[in-house]
């Protein structure tokens, strides 16, 4: 079992930067690929980014690319996502997921991860 938990949505305007964190227990943290995703009012839960459980490879969705950073530090058993410049469309709730794997790579699908948290509400404000 691996529990997680984010922390660090907000209420914040049109430009503001966030940075969300999971900290995940329960399981070795460097066996994991995690992932990022959101779920707007009313939509489909959608990939943010993805990170491999090492090498640090990552996947960004056209909608975040150049604006937001995931990363992790599998001394801390946490995954982080620098948001930056943020905007209306960005307003979800977010969700850190989990897989345990042995395959250096990002895992795309909702399906594809074993553990999820709780979330966390981000909401832009215009």
């Amino acid at each position: 079992q691996v529990q997680l938990a984010e922390s660090g949505g907000g209420l914040v305007q049109i430009g503001d930067s966030l940075r969300l964190e999971c900290a995940a227990s329960g399981r070795t943290f460097s066996a994991l690929a995690m992932g990022w995703f959101r779920q707007a009012s009313g939509k489909e839960r959608e990939l943010v980014s993805g990170i491999s459980r090492s090498y640090d490879i990552t996947y960004y969705s056209d909608a975040v690319k150049g604006r937001f950073s995931i990363s992790r530090d599998n001394g801390k058993n946490t995954v982080y996502l620098q948001m930056n410049n943020l905007k209306p469309e960005d307003t979800a709730v977010y969700y850190c997921a989990a897989k345990p794997t042995n395959i250096y790579r990002v895992f795309r699908g909702r399906s594809d991860y074993d553990y999820w948290g709780p979330g966390t509400q981000v909401t832009v404000s215009s």
